[in-house]
């Protein structure tokens, strides 16, 4: 009995310490979510943290479609964070079962 909860233990500690690990690789990734073909691009960080927006002249007279564009892209970027994120963390864990609602990150 005491084997298997100092076993569960290290394996607790080493799940730890593999979400730790992710948690920094994730917090320097960057992506970039776009819309409209290309016509608006937002890099984001893994800390969801807007670090560059572009936006193509020629949408700029539609203000309408520019602020549809803007959402869309964001949208798209926190997307890809959040399945970079979720693959990173599944690999963490190495599969070990997560009690139900728990998320990762903490």
């Amino acid at each position: 009995m005491r084997g298997n909860i100092a076993q569960l233990m290290q394996q607790a500690q080493k799940m730890q310490e593999n979400v730790q690990r992710a948690q920094e690789e994730l917090a320097k990734i960057e992506v970039t979510g776009s819309a409209g073909g290309g016509m608006v691009s937002i890099t984001v960080t893994g800390r969801m943290e807007c670090r560059k927006v572009r936006i193509d002249p020629s949408v700029l007279s539609d203000q309408e479609m520019v602020e549809d564009l803007i959402a869309a892209a964001f949208n798209d970027a926190v997307n890809k964070i959040n399945a970079e994120s979720q693959a990173k963390m599944s690999a963490a864990t190495a599969g070990m079962p997560m009690p139900p609602g728990m998320k990762l990150p903490f």
